[in-house]
């Protein structure tokens, strides 16, 4: 019995407790996640740069958006494909299984990194019908991931200061003189980096830009 006590106490004392096993584990995983993101950008970059002279339809645009506040290239990775990251400053709501003590209509202020994969279907039908396809106006379908970092201004609590959104969607964008237009519809899986997440079956994005 004394010891099954003393054990006890020994395993108490032991820095190494359960918190910061638990600790441990979350930071190996946010390791991991921030590995998976720099990996993609890297053959994302290889992939623009080999296909750079491959290209037809697809352009390189830079852009700013004004709606959520930031600048966005939008680059070829193929003939009828383009690879974009904006950063700016956004606003956004709360995702249910992420957010706590906010009533009413909940709003969210902060930074941001939307990346997004774009798979044009129409680029030659549009053709064909005489419409353009200047800066990439197209019908498109995607793979979509928006970073949101700690919060400027809010009226809800956030389980962590980082989230993110993952999903398909389906868009249109459209270019008329140097003005832009983007709007896309589409499922999304939202977690935080204490495991958190959910599926939310509809979210969509509305974006008006100047195409430079």
């Amino acid at each position: 019995m004394k010891f099954m006590q003393n054990s006890n106490q020994h395993f108490s004392s032991n820095p190494f407790s359960v918190r910061n096993a638990e600790r441990f584990f979350i930071t190996i995983l946010k390791m991991k996640f921030y590995s998976a993101v720099v990996l993609v950008f890297l053959l994302s970059s290889f992939s623009l740069y080999a296909q750079e002279n491959q290209t037809k339809h697809s352009q390189k645009v830079w852009r700013i958006n004004f709606l959520n506040p930031g600048v966005e290239l939008e680059y070829p990775t193929g003939n009828n494909s383009t690879f974009s990251s904006g950063l700016g400053i956004g606003y956004g709501g709360s995702y249910p299984d992420l957010s706590s003590s906010g009533n009413g209509f909940r709003y969210l202020i902060s930074p941001f990194l939307d990346i997004q994969e774009k798979w044009f279907y129409n680029f030659e039908k549009r053709m064909k019908r005489d419409r353009s396809i200047k800066n990439n106006s197209g019908n498109f379908i995607s793979a979509r991931l928006l970073i949101r970092g700690n919060t400027i201004d809010s009226n809800f609590s956030r389980t962590t200061d980082l989230d993110f959104a993952f999903g398909p969607t389906w868009g249109i964008q459209r270019n008329y003189g140097n003005f832009h237009l983007l709007f896309d519809v589409g499922t999304i899986y939202y977690f935080d980096t204490k495991g958190n997440g959910n599926w939310f079956p509809v979210m969509f994005q509305i974006n008006l830009g100047l195409d430079l």
